[in-house]
């Protein structure tokens, strides 16, 4: 049977975070997109935490204005700031099975113009 097109996200997604691995010193930025709203998290894989999330779905966000790119560019800054918050400098980026392209390349410019290194 011929794979849908989920099945080939959740391969790529797969086979990225086999490679991948946050730890408490360089945290891994997962990124999740859907077609309305985009979230991205910071998280430490080794002990299993959330250490900051940031998402245009927040309630009383004011980063409804603008295109989903120009949405995710802030979405990026407000991960960086909030990650800077609790001293983490350093991410690995997770595009979570999605191409470097679009809105998750939004959310990488965004964090790194914040001041977080990949």
């Amino acid at each position: 049977m011929k794979a849908t097109k989920t099945d080939r996200l959740i391969s790529r997604k797969r086979r990225v975070r086999a490679k991948i691995s946050g730890t408490p010193t360089c945290p891994r930025l997962s990124i999740f997109s859907s077609n309305k709203h985009i979230f991205a998290q910071v998280i430490d894989d080794l002990n299993g935490k959330t250490l900051a999330s940031a998402s245009d779905y927040e309630k009383g966000s004011k980063l409804t204005k603008g295109t989903k790119t120009e949405v995710s560019k802030q979405v990026g800054s407000l991960i960086a700031k909030r990650a800077k918050e609790k001293k983490i400098t350093k991410v690995v980026y997770d595009r979570g099975g999605k191409l470097y392209h679009g809105r998750v390349k939004a959310v990488a410019e965004g964090a790194r113009e914040g001041g977080l290194e990949f």
